[in-house]
């Protein structure tokens, strides 16, 4: 789940290196309308809704969280 996550959001944000950091919110490297891209890019190719409690820094800081948020609501 992670190298296809990875693969999906490399395509659609060349510009960002999401394995720069483990803290991509905390460090400045996603802002709040690249995560507003992110949820619609990922809730479109995963089928699930992520819903506002779901939309916190902890669960867009790294690959890995993504992820596991995705596997959460898949579930």
């Amino acid at each position: 789940m992670r190298e296809e996550i990875l693969q999906l959001l490399s395509k659609e944000n060349p510009e960002i290196d999401f394995t720069i950091s483990d803290e991509l919110v905390d460090d400045g490297v996603l802002d709040s309308l690249t995560i507003v891209s992110l949820i619609g890019t990922l809730s479109m190719e995963y089928g699930i809704d992520i819903p506002y409690e779901e939309i916190v820094p902890e669960n867009f800081n790294s690959i890995d969280a993504m992820a596991a948020m995705v596997e959460r609501l898949r579930a």
